[in-house]
């Protein structure tokens, strides 16, 4: 097994427990009927790297309805205001690599998740790992009878143990794709046989898979294979031999090469691992703030995987510095190199908070060396682009899905302003950044009771 591949299965705990917060539900009134006007924003559209000043965006019935000069556009009467003058509106961020709790976990801990998310404008997340009547979740977070992200979710993963013969493979992607499942989940553990039928079947009805590299598929195959999402970076380490020592420039650029020609994406989620890797010490880890948003006993579990992680002797932590160093490298060549990127955290997952591991993963993703406009497409228009056949959404432009942040500076001069929000609209519901920060404040109590 190599390396990284033991790191992988370091970091498959996942969500093993769940405790209700007795935390109420969160009420805000839904903008469906109604008008909301943003007045004198500074838009960024992310159709390009541009600001246009003082926008007036009508939003109405979940849709961005008009879009203009303050000057000329006329705000309907009975509308919602928001004022905007001197702040910045981009479209919501994606959450392409999120853990969505099973049915089985109690509600409040569900809806807490989903909220987390929000919080911290995360507008739509790609669940990838799929429980049986989460279907049903998906349904309820579309219609607004709860604050949550748009979900699109993956079936239950395919792995070594859910898939045993090439025929079962087969038979799952059937049945997920009858289900309504968005898409399949790849996890480690499949053989090669039982990874081509599960992908040359759901070429056959129509469905997409992505996820993790198995070791005996390896990075070309998959490629080959029509993976469309390599999250994790998973394989481009082992591809390259990264964990040995520097990258082979050539070997490097013939990577990028393929994957672009794959027209593969790719999801990072670069902090994670770092933290899988065991790089970061426990009392660092604990340090984390956003840890009270979620349930004590799972802060817990955390830190006692994480110090079995460094007393584990096939953790060597140098080795895990000079992957992490290659794996900034990798990222910053496929992006170079017109591999498109999709932002994504892995989250909830150790000391990954869902909604705070993003401002975590904004960092790991500058010092790769993408650009704030880079950063902000990877969680934009890129996951529009994406799921381009579900919806249209991803750029601030009438007819889109209003999902959008208004935050107090201007994230493309310094990716770190998407923290100063002053709210959050997700699918045409508006949420004040006060508002906001009390459901926060409840949902730590709860956790501290």
């Amino acid at each position: 097994m190599s390396r990284m591949s033991r790191f992988a299965r370091f970091g498959a705990i996942g969500l093993l427990t769940f405790f209700s917060s007795g935390v109420p539900l969160f009420a805000q009134e839904s903008a469906r009927g109604n008008a909301i006007a943003f007045v004198g924003a500074n838009v960024i559209p992310m159709d390009r790297e541009r600001v246009i000043e003082n926008q007036t965006v009508i939003v109405r019935d979940g849709r961005i309805a008009e879009i203009g000069p303050a000057a000329t556009i006329r705000i309907p009467s009975g509308a919602a205001r928001v004022e905007a003058r001197g702040k910045y509106l981009l479209p919501g961020l994606a959450e392409m690599h999120g853990h969505i709790p099973p049915p089985n976990a109690p509600a409040a801990f569900i809806e807490n998740v989903l909220f987390l998310y929000v919080a911290n404008g995360i507008t739509t997340v790609r669940g990838m790992l799929g429980a049986p009547n989460q279907l049903e979740l998906r349904e309820k977070a579309k219609s607004g009878a709860i604050v949550s992200p748009t979900l699109y979710l993956a079936g239950p993963s395919f792995n070594g143990n859910s898939v045993n013969s090439p025929a079962d493979a087969e038979r799952m992607v059937r049945e997920q794709k009858a289900q309504g499942w968005d898409l399949l989940k790849v996890h480690p553990g499949l053989t090669r046989d039982e990874y081509d039928a599960m992908a040359r079947t759901a070429k056959q009805v129509g469905i997409r898979f992505g996820g993790h590299v198995p070791a005996e598929v390896g990075l070309a195959h998959a490629l080959e294979s029509g993976q469309e999402t390599i999250d994790h970076l998973d394989g481009y380490v082992e591809y390259l031999d990264g964990d040995k020592g520097p990258l082979d420039s050539s070997r490097l650029t013939e990577a990028v090469r393929r994957s672009r020609e794959a027209n593969t994406w790719v999801v990072p989620t670069m902090a994670l691992w770092e933290t899988l890797m065991g790089i970061p010490t426990v009392e660092a880890l604990k340090r984390y703030p956003e840890l009270k948003y979620m349930p004590p006993n799972m802060v817990k579990g955390w830190v006692e995987a994480h110090e079995n992680r460094l007393k584990n002797p096939e953790v060597d932590v140098t080795t895990g510095r000079r992957v992490a160093a290659n794996r900034m490298r990798i990222l910053k060549a496929l992006r170079d190199g017109g591999v498109r990127v999709l932002m994504g955290t892995d989250a909830p997952q150790q000391f990954s908070v869902p909604g705070f591991s993003l401002q975590r993963e904004l960092v790991a993703m500058r010092e790769a060396g993408l650009t704030p406009y880079e950063i902000l497409e990877s969680g934009t228009r890129n996951v529009g682009t994406y799921f381009s056949a579900k919806d249209d959404f991803g750029t601030v432009a009438q007819g889109k899905r209003a999902d959008l942040i208004l935050v107090d500076a201007n994230p493309l001069e310094n990716i770190a302003n998407l923290e100063r929000r002053s709210g959050v609209m997700v699918a045409g519901r508006w949420l004040p950044e006060a508002d906001i920060r009390k459901r926060l404040d409840k949902i730590a109590e709860g956790y501290r009771k």
